[in-house]
């Protein structure tokens, strides 16, 4: 669209917006605050650079798909990366799992990552003024093999991985401070069965030992922000999955750590949504991984569903967007891989704009009147509103491509780019 066209669209806008007590320049500037964590593994299906043959096996996840293009080393996801943020209006951040180091061509086995594999990463995002976020890695290797890493019942499995996320945390206060950017470090664990489970409860107080051991070096809080991830079930732990939200919620609690929700992460039935001001009276801090399952925890991209826009109305009316980590956590190699990270990102940050220009003033004001009728009406008439001119005034000032012309762009990033790269 046009400058000129914009400008004129965006007046109409505003003037609309502004009726409804809505100033939409303060929503602009809130949203230009916003800095979501874009997830590396989306770029080569959860391969990771440990190994040439490193691959995504077992764990509960699965990618889907082959499209030419997966990033094969550091420079080149780094590239996609790149790409990707030129694309997404604001200024965003990278999330690293531990398996994307710069291992130098030598295996290094998990519980031996230092920060110096790291170190690549580091330089890139200091050269951006980019933040970075961590995951520890605990499927995909032969000691996850069982099924169970952290609760499991062979004390030196239990060793092992213990160490391991022990050294992520390490590397993450090593990323935040060398940085001077908050790295939040999220663990998830495959942890569960296929069938019935006879010793639930003792898995689950591994689980609890193994938690208390990793979490007893507390890190500056300005270098490192720490948080659990629950889930329902995952391929191979249909019936039993050890981290369960109930389980990671009450630990969290009592020990001042965030959760984390995966909105693939619950049942479909679950709004994810309406769990946010539910715990936001007992946290400080919350960590969102924003997907889209569809069915079962397909982590599909994140486009602008209802759910999706639930979600940010939640923690905009919250008041909470300085106290919600939000990041992407998907996986589709069927599709354009970078194309797919700009699709999720520009979704979420759409969810957000229409959240923080609504008119919550007014609505709550019906709503303490007992005006429920009005409330509904309103909150009707306000989803044809012009967002799209307003979302066109924020990629136009981020310096970002608006409408359409994001996808011709990256329709040529694939000509040059990712198609000719080999599988």
């Amino acid at each position: 669209m046009k400058e000129s066209l914009v400008e004129k669209a965006f007046e109409t806008a505003r003037e609309r917006y502004g009726r409804l007590g809505v100033d939409v320049e303060e929503a602009l500037k809130a949203l230009g605050n916003v800095s979501l964590s874009i997830h590396c593994w989306q770029g080569d299906d959860v391969s990771g650079f440990e190994t040439p043959d490193s691959g995504l096996s077992g764990g509960g996840i699965l990618v889907t798909g082959n499209v030419p293009g997966r990033a094969r080393n550091i420079g080149e996801l780094q590239s996609d990366l790149d790409t990707a943020f030129s694309l997404i209006p604001g200024t965003h951040r990278a999330n690293l799992h531990a398996i994307y180091g710069d291992f130098g061509g030598e295996r290094v086995d998990r519980d031996r990552i230092e920060p110096k594999h790291f170190q690549a990463w580091v330089e890139w995002a200091s050269e951006r003024g980019i933040g970075l976020d961590f995951n520890a890695t605990c499927f995909s290797h032969p000691l996850a093999d069982s099924g169970f890493t952290l609760s499991s019942t062979d004390r030196s499995v239990r060793a092992f991985w213990i160490e391991h996320v022990k050294r992520c945390r390490k590397i993450s206060a090593w990323i935040g401070g060398m940085l001077k950017n908050p790295c939040v470090h999220n663990l998830w664990i495959p942890d569960g069965s296929k069938d019935i489970t006879v010793s639930r409860l003792r898995h689950r107080e591994l689980l609890r030992e193994s938690l208390d051991e990793i979490y007893e070096i507390a890190y500056r809080f300005d270098h490192l922000k720490d948080s659990v991830e629950s889930k329902l079930f995952g391929i191979g732990s249909e019936s039993y999955v050890v981290g369960s939200h109930e389980f990671y919620l009450g630990w969290a609690l009592a020990h001042g750590v965030m959760v984390c929700l995966d909105t693939g992460h619950f049942h479909p039935t679950e709004s994810v949504a309406d769990k946010v001001s539910a715990l936001l009276p007992f946290f400080d801090e919350l960590l969102l991984h924003v997907s889209r399952g569809i069915r079962w925890d397909s982590d599909h991209v994140v486009i602008l569903s209802d759910d999706t826009r639930n979600l940010a109305e939640e923690v905009v009316r919250a008041g909470a967007l300085d106290r919600v980590h939000l990041a992407l956590d998907f996986f589709d190699a069927s599709i354009n891989r970078v194309g797919a990270w700009v699709i999720g990102a520009r979704a979420v940050l759409k969810a957000l704009l229409a959240a923080l220009l609504e008119p919550t003033v007014r609505l709550r004001e019906m709503e303490e009147a007992g005006d429920r009728f009005g409330r509904l009406a309103l909150l009707e008439e306000i989803k044809t509103l012009p967002l799209g001119a307003v979302w066109e005034t924020h990629c136009l000032r981020s310096d970002a491509p608006g409408d359409e012309r994001w996808i011709e762009s990256m329709r040529d990033y694939e000509k040059r780019v990712l198609a000719k790269r080999e599988s």
